[in-house]
């Protein structure tokens, strides 16, 4: 049986920036003031970060503005993100976390998840090994975290949602009906604001409600997504922990974008350059990739990333796209993107491709076809052939 942590930093930037402040001097903990932490005014990222409890009493948001924040609370302090600290206390928890399990995937820059599945001999209750970690962190590191634990990434994720800060909960499978089906359908996994009104047009209300809906009613309104909201709210993921060693290295590229944005067709041209670099990468490496995923960050610099298996491996540039393109929809939130990009992983050196009687073409002939492209693009500097369907705009 699979067993997966999920550990995430209690209000992360504001709880690292009270530890760096208090290690250099500052009398005061943030954590316990009215305060946020947040961008420059002067810039276009003038917005709450985080924001302390005290904070949040006054009604005090995160990714509002400081001028709303301030009309809100006349004594707010106010602290600028110190992202060099940040990404070294993450670093730190990352190297803490192999100490249990060489299995460690990186969510975001405040959240992992763990793979604990083939070290079972080694800890003979993993709830007790989980407060052990939290307290060790506690104590160690000067900040709390949450620690889910399910038998799959959604269910352990979601266990570390149910309640904070400081806390250990549980989701396997067997208590899916009871802790999972009862919550309002908001609080599934990728399910925003949008989606969640959409839902309750149709009596969606709990997640439980969702699980058990009809697919054709839901496939008529969310169309792809609807099969994976149906699963997600049964409890059901395959997804795996890709962690950087071994057959789970991975190839990456993501980009900062020139301004936040939800424009579909806008993220959809980067996300085709991005699986060409990759799809060229993966050639010129002889390797094929079993999953792919798209990662994104949010205007206010939350991560997160949804992933999907392939039926089959490749290093396919328009198959690498036409996978994107299908969990395109299910990544997209409420938020703007600040930043996005195309991951793949579970990469092998060998295809075994299962191939339809009814394709136009052979695999073996798209791949060739493929291969004169590259060579062409390699002598007249990358990308200088595309697919043309790379360069096809939707009808209006």
């Amino acid at each position: 049986m699979n067993i997966i942590f999920h550990i995430d930093v209690n209000n992360a930037f504001l709880s690292w920036s009270a530890v760096y402040l208090l290690k250099n001097g500052y009398v005061e903990d943030i954590r316990n003031i009215p305060s946020v932490i947040a961008g420059d005014e002067t810039k276009r990222h003038g917005i709450v970060l985080a924001k302390s409890e005290v904070a949040k009493k006054y009604g005090i948001k995160t990714a509002e503005t400081l001028h709303n924040a301030r009309t809100k609370c006349k004594d707010l302090q106010i602290f600028p993100p110190n992202f060099k600290f940040y990404k070294e206390m993450s670093d730190k928890l990352y190297n803490y976390y192999l100490t249990f399990t060489p299995d460690v995937e990186r969510f975001s820059i405040d959240e992992c998840f763990l793979d604990l599945s083939n070290t079972t001999l080694l800890y003979d209750d993993v709830l007790e090994l989980a407060y052990k970690m939290k307290n060790e962190i506690k104590e160690n590191f000067g900040f709390t975290v949450n620690i889910g634990i399910g038998n799959n990434k959604l269910c352990a994720k979601m266990a570390g949602d149910f309640s904070k800060p400081d806390k250990v909960h549980t989701l396997f499978s067997n208590e899916i009906k009871t802790k999972l089906w009862p919550l309002p359908i908001e609080d599934l996994l990728f399910i925003g604001k949008s989606s969640s009104q959409e839902l309750r047009k149709l009596n969606i209300e709990t997640i439980g409600d969702l699980a058990k809906a009809n697919p054709d009613l839901l496939y008529k309104h969310f169309k792809n997504r609807s099969t994976f909201m149906i699963e997600y709210a049964s409890g059901i993921d395959d997804s795996k922990v890709i962690s950087k060693n071994g057959k789970n290295k991975c190839i990456s590229f993501s980009e900062t974008l020139e301004f936040d944005t939800k424009d579909k067709e806008f993220l959809k041209q980067k996300l085709m350059v991005m699986c060409e670099k990759i799809g060229l990468k993966l050639r010129r490496d002889k390797l094929y990739a079993r999953t792919i995923a798209i990662t994104i960050k949010t205007n206010y610099f939350k991560d997160y990333s949804h992933q999907k298996k392939l039926v089959n491996e490749t290093n396919n540039t328009m198959e690498l796209y036409k996978n994107v393109l299908d969990i395109l929809d299910i990544t997209l939130s409420d938020n703007l993107i600040r930043n996005i990009g195309v991951r793949v992983s579970d990469l092998v050196k060998t295809k075994n491709s299962q191939i339809s009687l009814f394709d136009k073409i052979s695999s073996q002939e798209d791949d060739k076809i493929q291969e004169v492209l590259d060579d062409i693009n390699v002598k007249y500097n990358d990308l200088k052939i595309m697919p043309a369907v790379f360069y096809q705009k939707d009808k209006k």
